[in-house]
């Protein structure tokens, strides 16, 4: 569930995120985020003592996004070079997940108003990035619509040619292998060609509404 990074309005400053484990500092909110109950990211409705729902339910978009924001997950970057115009293109995803060792496969979650999905989906190998705690911006340039995403990123290219953004943890290049529509977003799979390690630092997390870093 979840997808693309978004900057925080102009006149929205950073804020500190309260987490139980780990730091969460600057948050910004993701497109179609999981967590975006109440200003400060959090929601005090609690399960009453009998243990029923609290009003509203899974039906409640917003407390939806709120309960499942209390899972802290990772940030990858989906990037890949459009066939058609041979550019860069990508996009941030924390919907990420390993799915089998044999064959490798892993998936990720896309949503259907992705106007970047269509062209990364044309390209014949698409490579994941696991970003890193320091590459909250990297999210932030691939957000925007329209003009250049990759003007002030610095990448190489991956063995299929794709873009490793320079201090990313790791890469994979893939392909997809299944497509499954579910709701307002397409579950997509993908069988794993290459991959490495790219980077030694910590990884960027996304709880509750905010970036932040792992802290042992």
């Amino acid at each position: 569930m979840s997808i693309h990074a978004a900057p925080p309005p102009a006149d929205c400053p950073p804020r500190t995120v309260p987490a139980r484990r780990g730091t969460t500092a600057n948050g910004v909110a993701m497109h179609s985020g999981l967590s975006q109950g109440s200003p400060n990211g959090s929601d005090d409705r609690r399960l009453p003592a009998g243990g029923a729902a609290p009003h509203g339910g899974a039906t409640d978009s917003r407390w939806f996004r709120s309960v499942l924001g209390r899972f802290a997950t990772g940030v990858v970057a989906i990037t890949a070079i459009d066939p058609g115009s041979g550019e860069p293109c990508g996009l941030a995803a924390n919907s990420f997940t390993s799915v089998s060792l044999e064959p490798p496969l892993i998936a990720f979650c896309v949503a259907h108003t992705s106007t970047s999905w269509p062209r990364l989906r044309a390209a014949r190998i698409q490579t994941v990035n696991v970003l890193a705690e320091h590459q909250q911006p990297v999210c932030a340039a691939l957000a925007g619509r329209g003009g250049d995403k990759f003007a002030t990123l610095d990448w190489t290219g991956s063995p299929a040619g794709n873009p490793v953004i320079g201090g990313t943890l790791a890469w994979l290049d893939c392909s997809i292998e299944a497509e499954h529509p579910a709701g307002d977003h397409v579950i997509v799979v993908a069988r794993v060609h290459d991959l490495g390690v790219h980077g030694d630092d910590g990884p960027l997390v996304f709880f509750q509404g905010g970036y932040g870093r792992f802290t042992a």
